[in-house]
């Protein structure tokens, strides 16, 4: 429920704080007092159209917070989760209106959209007044609505599943069908796409491994022929070699006197024909290593020739020249296959569709006769509220097959005729502004708990009316508000004397720096502020004793009917 609303800088308000009850709460004063200020800055707060003619003149800024109560797992708890915003139970809403028309919105200190503000303050709170556009008059609303007098809200949710699961396979199926009928068409041209690649078989990583290989035999002419001088410079020096070989046979018959003295010559000497015959090794293997034939060069460069060639035919990279060989065989395989596939898509498509029908038949047959049943009970609430010859019809046309749509077969609105004898029309286009807060009025009764946000604002749901009439919109306000929060802003003494609540809006003029200001004030009324109250709305400017005495009787429910 609301608790508690603060307004800073809006139009004739400066500085605003009120508690708000639960129940029935009444908003009354004179006209041109600022009730419609009230209702403008808790629109703003609720996600209404910024404007910046909202800004009190002289401030810069103006805002609009209020404070919601909330009951342990209600729905709004899921879309305050779907968007990262977590909270308890208390919910703050605030909107902050600059003068040059830009607004900001804070749901519990945190910035969101003012999208956003509004799908989460419509779960929680409903404005009716006697001009406003309201979700209530349009057809969707209405059969949702009525889903909800029948207690249909898991089998529409139902149907919805079943036409979301139909309308994707139906999807899936005329996109396969369409895929189906690509690759038959282009049948030829990948059979011999893919003949050329089976032949080519490219295999990833090839193209990298036959550059290397290609940039190495393109070198090893030079490489080899230098290798090559390099194993002649050793095998010049034979002549050398045998001289050190001599020598060092001589040396290692020296007399073992001298012997200590030769060991190092014959050691380095030794090692110096080591080293000769390691060269040697090495330099001849390196020879046999850039030993090649000019063959091979000529098969790796038109095998890269082939490979870039039919890669750039595809418009791929070489390495994606398999995954475009599986993807070309998937293709085929589908025109072989497919038919299969295709049949098994056409009967889950059938039978979703089937399942589909069965429950939106079984939820149509719920509505046409839960319509009778919603329209009675309206009915039965007109004629108090000054609506005797008027008749209310819930239609529920059920569409062709072809027509289904997520919510059904059934398109459902609210029908009214307020003259006997005229034909029912559209609940918007016969009902008046009084006579159309009337009939929701009628229809929060007969919802009262099933459907609906849980605070409930009329502004002058009254008007035009008087005496007994009055009285029943009274007592069905009092109604409703032992099942939700009702706040009325009202002309009506009758209606007003029924609230467990009654605050007064009042316009006074105070003194400033800058001379006298007009500003709108709020009091919360006591017992006997509300008997004057109620008295001075019977009687007008003048309070009279007999005024007195009607409002006292008023309050303590004399005149209820």
């Amino acid at each position: 429920m609301l608790s508690a609303i603060s307004i800073r800088d809006i139009v004739l308000i400066d500085r605003l704080d009120l508690a708000i009850e639960p129940g029935l709460t009444a908003l009354t004063g004179e006209t041109g007092a600022g009730k419609s200020i009230v209702l403008d800055a808790l629109g703003l707060a609720l996600g209404a159209r910024g404007d910046g003619s909202l800004v009190r003149e002289g401030a810069g800024q103006g805002s609009v917070a209020a404070s919601f109560e909330l009951e342990p797992g209600h729905p709004i708890f899921t879309i305050l989760d779907e968007n990262g915003l977590e909270i308890e139970t208390t919910l703050i809403v605030r909107r902050i209106q600059s003068k040059d028309g830009r607004t900001r919105a804070f749901i519990n200190d945190q910035p969101v959209s003012a999208a956003l503000l509004r799908k989460v303050t419509a779960a929680i709170v409903e404005i009716h007044g006697q001009h406003d556009d309201r979700a209530l008059i349009e057809p969707a609303t209405h059969l949702r609505l009525l889903d909800a007098f029948c207690g249909n809200r898991q089998l529409a949710a139902e149907v919805v599943r079943r036409w979301n699961k139909w309308v994707g396979l139906k999807s899936e199926l005329a996109e396969f069908e369409a895929e189906i009928a690509r690759a038959r068409q282009d049948e030829e041209y990948l059979r011999h796409c893919l003949d050329e690649l089976n032949i080519l078989a490219p295999e990833t990583g090839e193209e990298d491994r036959l550059h290397g290989e290609r940039q190495l035999m393109m070198h090893a002419e030079k490489y080899a022929s230098e290798i090559q001088e390099a194993a002649a410079s050793l095998e010049a020096n034979g002549s050398q070699r045998a001289r050190i070989s001599a020598a060092l046979r001589k040396l290692e018959r020296a007399g073992s006197e001298v012997q200590p003295l030769m060991t190092p010559v014959v050691e380095a000497l030794d090692k110096v024909l080591v080293a000769l015959d390691e060269a040697q090794g090495v330099v001849a293997a390196s020879q046999r290593e850039f030993e090649f034939d000019p063959q091979v060069l000529s098969d790796t460069e038109e095998r890269l020739f082939a490979l870039r060639g039919c890669a750039r035919k595809h418009n791929v990279q070489v390495d994606n020249l398999p995954a475009l060989m599986a993807r070309f065989d998937a293709q085929l395989n589908d025109v072989v296959s497919g038919q299969e596939r295709l049949s098994e898509l056409s009967r889950q498509c059938d039978e979703a569709g089937d399942a589909y029908f069965s429950c939106a038949r079984e939820i149509s047959s719920s509505r046409q006769t839960g319509a009778i049943m919603l329209g009675k009970k309206i009915e039965a609430e007109l004629p108090p509220l000054k609506l005797e010859k008027a008749s209310f019809l819930v239609a529920v046309d059920t569409l062709p097959d072809d027509r289904a749509g997520p919510n059904g077969l059934d398109r459902v609105e609210f029908m009214i005729s307020t003259n006997p004898g005229s034909s029912p029309g559209p609940l918007a286009k016969i009902a008046s502004g009084g006579e159309l807060s009337r009939f929701i009025l009628a229809l929060k009764v007969v919802l009262a708990g099933i459907e609906g946000a849980p605070t409930l604002i009329f502004d002058e749901i009254d008007a035009a009316v008087g005496g007994a009439t009055a009285d029943a919109i009274g007592v069905r306000l009092d109604h409703l508000s032992k099942k939700m929060q009702v706040i009325t802003i009202t002309h009506s003494p009758q209606v007003a004397a029924r609230a467990g609540a009654h605050l007064k809006i009042f316009k006074s003029v105070e003194l400033t720096d800058q001379g006298e200001r007009a500003v709108t004030r709020i009091d919360t009324l006591e017992q006997n502020e509300r008997l004057e109250e109620v008295a001075r709305m019977l009687s007008g400017a003048t309070v009279t004793e007999e005024a007195r005495a009607a409002a006292r009787q008023l309050i303590n429910g004399g005149s209820a009917q």
